[in-house]
């Protein structure tokens, strides 16, 4: 795509709504805005313009000729009130000239506004063309531009405030001492090459083997934070299973907070998998009610079982549900074994209901969860239950610069991978030169995470999935 020319996209969602903005930026934006507006001042950078949106006068002139009815002229273009807004470069989004026009939120009127710019001199943007003009120009690295991805599809507050981090640049801030670090070694051996003739002091293979512990060990730091921040980013599946009942479907209702399950007093109610998605510190979990899991009694309750199982061995946490009420039984043992290499939280429900003739000791091995689905006691425990199980310390320390992009992740385990068979090289009395290509082995990814060596195949392809107008 040619960067110099002016492009121009709707940048609110599809649909009617109160206001709609249409986004103008490049070199031509404040021309060719001109010509479809009649505002109340002179446009001022960083500051909102009242006017009306108007017909350009070979419109207005055209509609003449088709002899349609005659109306006052100035009445004639005005097509809606406006306001504008004036961004200057170097200083917005993109660092081009930006044009942003906020009109009433009809789809007419939205379209009408870019087919006048495309006939002014504009082009349609590309899908995430605003943005990627802001990395190419150097207004934010290849990570702000994929924050900002990530915080226009987050679902949750927390989602929200994580890549808010990640836009303000906290991982490109955690990545820049690593990679300095190892650009100075880098530097270090290279001198010692270059200029041995000169006597330059080349560091001892003690002094390597530090320098490289020094960059590898925050990198593992970094690259093992991905197994929370993974979470963080797709959220994760929770089954729900147990004998028939045993409260599955109550439980299901107690933390999705709507009667949303079919719940009776007859075993096996339950035929098919229910799901829905809530938040549980800021993460969302998609919650699947089962089948009770039994000796099945007909040909419905046979594939609902099989479905539970299906669920249970797809599942990223399981919550097996006893009846605290009635005790352990064969069903819950074999359940439990089934599940024993599983992340599981064993969870004791009716506890309203349990016998008197259970012991502390007994109760807390019958369940180490005790919850009641119909008076809600418990549920903020298994609630933070849940959240330690997913992302233990870290869900309440509030770490920034954590993974949780693939790409990044994958990355980052190159650089660790490079600087392993770096070590092994000096171990084994490898020539600097050759060590010097594990090293840049080493740097080549982390200057791939933040945009600095990445493809134009790469670039296209992250471009790709931002919605047009961003």
């Amino acid at each position: 795509m040619n960067t110099d020319d002016t492009i121009v996209a709707i940048a609110t969602p599809p649909g009617r709504g109160g206001i709609g903005v249409v986004r103008i930026a490049g070199p031509q934006a404040v021309e060719i805005a001109a010509t479809m507006l009649r505002l109340k001042r002179e446009m001022e950078p960083g500051r909102a313009v009242f006017g009306e949106l108007i017909e350009p006068e070979s419109v207005t002139a055209g509609a003449e000729q088709l002899k349609i009815p005659p109306t006052p002229h100035e009445a004639a273009r005005r097509i809606d009130e406006v306001v504008v807004t004036y961004f200057a470069g170097p200083h917005s989004y993109t660092t081009d000239d930006i044009v942003e026009i906020a009109a009433h939120g009809s789809p007419v009127v939205l379209r009408h506004i870019v087919e006048m710019c495309v006939a002014a001199g504009a082009r349609l943007a590309e899908p995430g063309e605003f943005t990627m003009r802001a990395f190419l120009n150097g207004r934010i690295d290849l990570t702000q531009a994929e924050a900002v991805r990530d915080l226009i599809d987050s679902q949750t507050l927390y989602q929200a405030k994580v890549a808010a981090q990640q836009l303000e640049g906290a991982l490109s801030k955690r990545l820049q001492p690593v990679k300095q670090q190892l650009i100075e070694l880098i530097a270090i051996l290279e001198a010692g090459i270059d200029f041995a003739e000169d006597d330059v002091s080349v560091m001892p293979d003690t002094g390597i083997l530090r320098h490289i512990s020094a960059v590898q060990e925050p990198l593992q730091e970094l690259a093992a934070t991905f197994a929370y921040g993974k979470i963080v980013h797709q959220g994760l599946t929770l089954a729900i299973v147990g004998r028939p009942n045993v409260g599955k479907s109550s439980l299901f209702n107690r933390l999705v907070e709507r009667e949303r399950a079919i719940v009776t007093s007859t075993p096996g109610t339950t035929r098919d998998l229910v799901s829905e998605t809530i938040a549980i510190g800021g993460i969302p979990i998609q919650l699947v009610d089962t089948a009770g899991i039994r000796q099945a009694l007909d040909e419905a309750e046979s594939i609902g079982i099989r479905k539970a199982m299906e669920t249970l061995a797809e599942a990223d946490l399981i919550l097996v549900v006893l009846d605290v009420s009635q005790g352990r039984t064969e069903e819950d043992d074999e359940l439990l074994r089934l599940t024993k290499s599983r992340a599981v939280i064993v969870v004791g429900n009716k506890c309203d209901l349990e016998s008197s003739s259970h012991g502390s000791v007994d109760r807390i091995q019958l369940a180490p969860v005790r919850v009641s689905a119909l008076t809600g006691e418990g549920i903020e425990k298994l609630r933070e239950q849940i959240l330690r199980h997913i992302g233990g310390e870290r869900a309440t320390q509030g770490e920034s610069g954590f993974l949780t992009n693939v790409r990044h992740a994958g990355l980052v385990q190159d650089s660790v991978a490079a600087l392993d068979a770096a070590r092994i090289a000096v171990a084994n009395k490898i020539p600097h030169e050759m060590l010097l290509l594990d090293l840049y082995n080493a740097l080549r990814p982390l200057d791939a995470i933040t945009g600095v060596t990445t493809t134009d195949d790469i670039l296209n392809l992250i471009f790709s999935t931002f919605c047009i107008g961003k």
